[in-house]
């Protein structure tokens, strides 16, 4: 008897499936004309109790008009940082169509001062962008009681 062995074959690969789905209709989204914008559709968005509790990094992906396609959650640290993929990030922009992003982090500790790796990390995420045509607007620093735009600063 004649045993049928098959071999896998050198060309299996894995199928990627890319979808993005919105529940909002494009006439209901926020336009952000300004930091102060961005900050309250993100605390809107924020886990109540979390902005003092952990660090966590978020993107909101805009459109060609500035409106808020929607916030995507990039990761979740602990009290004193968390780390940010820019392969992540940009795959959530890709996915989503967006034009723009801005980013968002939240410092438990209160202090609005960026940081020197909150400073290379924007401009790390720039420079991406610039690759992919998405433009980072902004880098917004959230505490419990106030922002700070990096952009309003001058240090994008």
């Amino acid at each position: 008897m004649k045993s049928i062995h098959q071999t896998p074959s050198l060309f299996q690969v894995a199928e990627i499936s890319i979808s993005y789905s919105s529940k909002v209709k494009p006439s209901e989204r926020p336009k952000i004309g300004s930091s102060r914008d961005a900050c309250e559709i993100l605390r809107d968005n924020w886990d109540e109790g979390s902005i003092e509790h952990r660090e966590e990094m978020r993107i909101m992906l805009l459109n060609r008009m500035n409106k808020v396609i929607g916030i995507f959650l990039v990761s979740v640290g602990g009290f004193a940082g968390t780390i940010c993929d820019p392969k992540v990030v940009f795959q959530a922009a890709l996915k989503a169509n967006a034009s723009s992003i801005i980013l968002a982090h939240n410092h438990p500790s209160g202090n609005l001062k960026p940081s020197e790796a909150d400073l290379q990390l924007t401009e790390k995420l720039k420079k991406g962008g610039l690759l992919l045509d998405i433009a980072v607007l902004d880098h917004l620093i959230l505490t419990e009681e106030a922002y700070t735009s990096l952009a309003d600063e001058g240090l994008m």
